[in-house]
């Protein structure tokens, strides 16, 4: 029977060629779409390593480059307004504590690094924050601990690392204590000190990455000035306490420019910026999908007028309705299979050269089942009424083409 179909099949290969290409595209599109749906929903579901309820970002404009050529004596001075409005901030009763850091959750820029760790290169983000950033931001400690003031007398320069990076640096060991690549010429060693749970800067729906903390000291400068302060306000803080606050640090910094935002806010702007691509494409998909239905459905019709003699000699010779049936189904079945072969060969390609590493197989393997399954639903969907029709054909009907 299925070297039969197969024959029919390759006798019609012009029309049978373009609807094989048609569920192709259709089946990328679909796959592209299901695996970056499948792909957000992963993330979400995955620890974010921190607490962003309650918790205000303060955004400092210092009116000034900050950059590594940025003079030692202005940087330093900058710095010392930063600590002494970190502690004013503190003491102000409606907040629970506070911190400075590099890169602040939900920041679209970042920090990355590279460490060669026993002879491998090991990419990361990273970060500097000050002591008291892990209760800001409700971190949880693994194993060791955070950074605290003692480790200014250190012989060595504290790190913390996420548990991410710890597997992929030392595997199942221990990583507090072990010594963390080598130091540029000229300064300290950098010592593990704690490991805290998975830390994903970008928010809820970013993949999952190797994440590393250094500790920033307030007396000596950064290669990079710290832009924001974040503060841990208690329960039911009102949101005019953002003016109060605004007036005390504008009064220490006149000439700065300050922005005060709930993170909730930055969270909301980074679902938005993540989602719109997922939201359009899926809507593209929608439209393009309807178009391939309708187009099949058509081509189908079609087929099925220009093969009633065919169709009414197969019941002329005792087939019945059902089996006409399916034979237009499993013709249909077999085209779809042929599309979405190729589609599958094509997508394969992509975790064999190792082009979308963020994705995890999973993920990948969720996509191209979902898509399957959808070309052969909308397909089988779109020759059910046609082959259904073209099980009607009666043995009359034929002799009308003699």
């Amino acid at each position: 029977m299925m070297r039969h179909l197969l024959k029919l099949v390759w006798n019609r290969k012009r029309t049978n060629a373009l609807i094989i290409l048609e569920i192709f595209f259709s089946f990328l599109v679909v796959f592209i779409v299901a695996t970056l749906g499948i792909f957000f929903w992963d993330n979400y579901r995955q620890p974010l390593g921190y607490s962003w309820q309650n918790v205000w970002k303060i955004s400092m404009d210092m009116k000034s480059e900050g950059g590594r050529h940025d003079d030692e004596a202005a940087k330093a001075a900058r710095l010392k307004v930063v600590e002494r409005m970190l502690g004013e901030v503190e003491a102000l009763e409606p907040i629970e504590s506070a911190a400075v850091a590099m890169v602040s959750p939900y920041d679209q820029g970042g920090w990355t690094s590279g460490e060669n760790i026993n002879g491998r290169e090991i990419e990361m983000e990273a970060n500097a924050a000050t002591d008291r950033f892990a209760e800001v931001m409700g971190m949880e400690l693994v194993s060791g601990r955070w950074f605290r003031e003692e480790d200014s007398n250190l012989a060595y320069d504290p790190i913390v690392v996420d548990q991410d990076l710890a597997r992929e640096m030392f595997g199942d060991e221990d990583a507090v204590g072990k010594q963390f690549g080598e130091p540029p010429p000229g300064e300290k060693p950098r010592r593990i000190v704690g490991v805290v749970s998975e830390f994903r800067k970008s928010g809820e729906l970013s993949a999952r990455t190797n994440f590393m903390f250094q500790r920033l000291r307030m007396d000596v400068p950064f290669w990079f000035e710290p832009r924001s302060i974040l503060i841990k306000v208690r329960p039911g803080t009102p949101a005019a306490f953002e003016e109060e606050l605004a007036k005390l640090l504008q009064g220490m910094a006149p000439e700065w420019s300050f922005q005060i935002k709930p993170l909730a806010q930055e969270r909301t702007s980074v679902f938005n910026e993540m989602l719109a691509p997922l939201v359009a494409g899926g809507v593209v998909a929608f439209f393009l999908l309807l178009m391939v239905a309708l187009g099949l459905f058509g081509v189908l019709w079609q087929n099925l007028l220009q093969r009633t003699r065919e169709l009414g000699l197969r019941r002329a010779t005792g087939a019945s309705r059902s089996s006409v049936h399916w034979q237009v189904l499993s013709e249909q079945a077999i085209l779809t299979t042929f599309g979405v072969l190729l589609g599958t060969i094509l997508v394969i390609q992509i975790p064999v050269l190792d082009l979308i590493g963020f994705i995890r197989p999973e993920v990948f393997a969720g996509g191209l089942l979902f898509a399957m399954v959808a070309i052969y639903l909308l397909s089988t969907l779109c020759a059910f009424y046609p082959s259904s029709m073209a099980s009607r054909v009666q043995p009359a009907e034929a002799l009308r083409y003699e």
